[in-house]
């Protein structure tokens, strides 16, 4: 069970609730992992972001009106951050593709493999002698969130202590975290493994993690491999080129009209809905297709409670669809007598994926498919071509043009 419920209320609640602390105290205490239950330092915001049902610009704005540019730095570059990783993984499809390819052989060579096998579910059964690495597992397992500084640790022991490969890791925490997003789940495994940044890998050090867990974990000496370089051998020619961000098609006002409502984002409030004709609406849930294995029932059921909070904060009767086979979007906008589907902007991810499949056969029904992209996501994407320094230089720049300083 999870204390998060699937409400854009409790969410506004939370972010309410973690106002005060998002300034010096923030900055000060958010790398101190104080165990399940205790987290305090840190906001546990992002299943609501991950959402959309609180956005990046409503925390960022509640945090600069509280505590300034200056006092807020920290956080502000917080959620800067889950932008950033949206966008560089929408400038490099690539490295998305070769994610769910490689996931792919990964599962094959585990059911090739009886001790690799053993080996990997030892480790997400929290059953490996490591105590730290166990309680992690246990905890993203049972309440669907990890500490930040814990999701690092844990991703650096899963690859170069315990020597298993890093997207069956990444596949883990995709199917159990309720903040569960392609960018930052890829990327943030990427970054550990030396991938993101070539050549830098992240090390698990005993002492980082019994200074951050305030004593409550101390790594015997030895325990913790020696961390001497990344995984940049295996991805021979470096990142791949960074591509246009791809084009989208705006919707068009006074052409029957459907609403397509996913978890990618969750409020369709702030949209322009009025110039459009809508004639129906639907939720779409995507969670399954996070991976080829079982999707955690909290990930299902939360993304479940979003949709439908969703629908009801737009005044919309929506039907609810499962993404199933592509073609079947495409049945129920002529069943409803529509000629544009509209939905938010679907980023880089299984959702994505789906709806590029069901394009062709919604194509061939003379049904568009529309979305509408967020200016704060025009804003920050286009800086994400190398590393955040880059992003972390303009903020001021984009928070002065949003109109937030």
């Amino acid at each position: 069970m999870t204390d998060f419920p699937a409400s854009r209320a409790a969410g506004l609640d939370a972010l309410a609730a973690f106002v005060p602390a998002m300034g010096r105290r923030y900055a000060n205490g958010r790398n101190i992992d104080h165990g399940r239950g205790a987290h305090k330092a840190v906001s546990q915001l992002s299943p609501y972001i991950r959402r959309r049902l609180v956005t990046e610009q409503e925390v960022v704005a509640a945090a600069l009106a509280a505590h300034g540019l200056e006092a807020a730095e920290k956080f502000v570059e917080e959620v800067f951050w889950r932008t950033y990783f949206k966008g560089w993984l929408e400038r490099r499809p690539q490295v998305w593709a070769s994610y769910t390819q490689g996931l792919q052989s990964d599962l094959v060579a585990l059911q090739d493999d009886r001790k690799l096998r053993h080996r990997v579910e030892r480790a997400m059964e929290g059953n490996t002698g490591l105590a730290y690495f166990d309680a992690w597992a246990t905890e993203l397992v049972e309440t669907g969130y990890l500490h930040n500084h814990a999701r690092m640790w844990f991703a650096s022991i899963w690859i170069f202590t315990l020597g298993l490969p890093w997207r069956l890791g990444a596949d883990f925490f995709y199917r159990h975290l309720l903040d569960g997003d392609a960018a930052s789940n890829t990327l943030g495994w990427r970054w550990v493994a030396g991938l993101h940044t070539l050549g830098k890998p992240y090390p698990a050090r005993a002492d980082n993690i019994k200074t951050c867990t305030n004593g409550r974990f101390a790594p015997r000496a030895g325990e913790l491999a020696e961390v001497t370089q990344g995984l940049e051998a295996t991805e021979p020619g470096g990142l791949p080129p960074v591509l246009a961000l791809r084009d989208f098609n705006p919707p068009k006002p006074g052409v029957p009209t459907a609403l397509l409502i996913t978890d990618e984002d969750c409020r369709l409030e702030d949209f322009a809905l009025s110039p459009l004709d809508v004639r129906a609406a639907a939720t779409l849930a995507t969670s399954h297709l996070r991976s080829p294995l079982e999707v955690s029932e909290a990930v299902i059921r939360f993304e479940a409670g979003a949709l439908t909070d969703t629908a009801a904060r737009a005044g919309a009767s929506a039907a609810a669809l499962r993404a199933g086979h592509p073609g079947e979007l495409a049945r129920w906008a002529q069943s409803v007598g529509v000629t544009q589907i509209v939905t938010p902007y679907a980023t880089r991810g299984p959702t994505h994926d789906w709806l590029r499949e069901a394009t062709p056969a919604l194509a061939a029904s003379g049904i568009a498919l529309a979305e509408w992209r967020r200016e704060w996501d025009a804003e920050v994407w286009p800086l994400a071509t190398a590393g955040f320094f880059k992003v972390r230089q303009q903020i001021p720049r984009v928070l002065a043009d949003l109109g937030l300083t």
